[in-house]
């Protein structure tokens, strides 16, 4: 006997997708790999020049879009302009953005059904640009993600749920980025179904605990040899890999990537220990055994490299810093 077994086909969720870096480009993925959703179109910020050659390069997210043909915006601004009349007439049932760089304009968040945030912070905790960066520098134990819904003011939404992680010493912003994005990617993809059914309700954030975290100012980027060694060690893996930690070396600019964490102690800036593979560096409180490095005019090298090289006249008593 033959049995006829008729299931109801589940409707496909119809998503604007609006991100830009490494980060957006993993929680683009994951929807693509979600036969729940459709992405009608990608929105993106503008290619830019990079580098010293100044090539133009689009983003991670522009990059992901063309590999699945998906339609790609990318707007200067979005308000007022003739992407956001596209993006207005299509039907879709909501936005789903992360990283994107830009605020969404409230007719354009009261035009869909839903429009929620990825965000790298444990809101109300780093609201801004940066919040990977600053939960390094300020020697955060963990960091994590919200999904939180939109509304014109930055990162200010209702929160729909939260997911955390312990930082590690080994961490930097690119390891700790790619950690987040895939807790964001999973935790978008667990909470999404349950939110859109009406199961999952949204809370709003304490605002006597709001921080923010606004993009690396130039001047934040330069090492201050006076704060003890972890306060160091964490701003320097705080701005790796970008936009990296400088000092002064015989006046011209040195760039450090990573260190290590010694005892020892000195004035602060000097070397206080040297050999033809270390170099250690006294903070106000311990030092740091600096490990990659880049000197002025010379590429991104390992600390043996530097001292068997550019780094041959260093002596026990040299400084670092102004």
């Amino acid at each position: 006997m033959n049995l006829k077994v008729s299931c109801k086909e589940e409707k496909m969720t119809k998503l604007i997708f609006m991100g830009t870096p490494d980060f957006s480009a993993t929680v683009l993925k994951g929807l693509l790999a979600d036969s729940r959703y459709e992405i009608l179109a990608v929105v993106t910020q503008p290619d830019r020049k990079v580098g010293r050659k100044k090539e133009i390069r689009m983003t991670p997210v522009k990059q992901v879009a063309l590999e699945h043909q998906l339609p790609v915006l990318q707007p200067e601004k979005l308000s007022g302009s003739p992407e956001m009349e596209t993006l207005l007439s299509l039907d879709a049932d909501g936005i789903v953005t992360a990283a994107f760089g830009q605020f969404l304009p409230t007719k354009l968040l009261e035009n869909f059904q839903f429009a929620v945030n990825v965000h790298a912070s444990l809101l109300p905790k780093y609201r801004g640009g940066a919040p990977i960066h600053y939960a390094l520098i300020n020697g955060d134990e963990e960091a994590g993600v919200t999904i939180m819904e939109m509304v014109k003011e930055m990162d200010a939404g209702d929160m729909i749920a939260a997911r955390s992680l312990p930082i590690l010493d080994e961490d930097n912003v690119g390891t700790l980025f790619e950690k987040l994005a895939v807790l964001g990617r999973d935790l978008l993809l667990d909470t999404l179904p349950a939110y859109l059914a009406g199961e999952i309700k949204s809370s709003p954030q304490d605002p006597n605990l709001v921080t923010f975290s606004p993009n690396i100012l130039p001047e934040e980027e330069v090492l201050d040899w006076t704060k003890t060694n972890r306060q160091v060690f964490n701003q320097i893996r705080g701005m790796n890999p970008w936009p990296v930690a400088h000092t002064l070396l015989n006046g011209q600019r040195f760039k450090v990537y990573e260190a290590e964490l010694c005892e020892g102690n000195g004035n602060p800036g000097e070397v206080i220990g040297l050999s033809k593979k270390e170099l250690l560096v006294a903070a106000g409180e311990g030092s740091l055994s600096l490990k990659v490095v880049q000197p002025a005019g010379k590429p991104k090298m390992s600390i043996t490299d530097f001292l068997n090289g550019a780094g041959r006249q260093l002596k026990l008593g040299d400084r670092f810093g102004s």
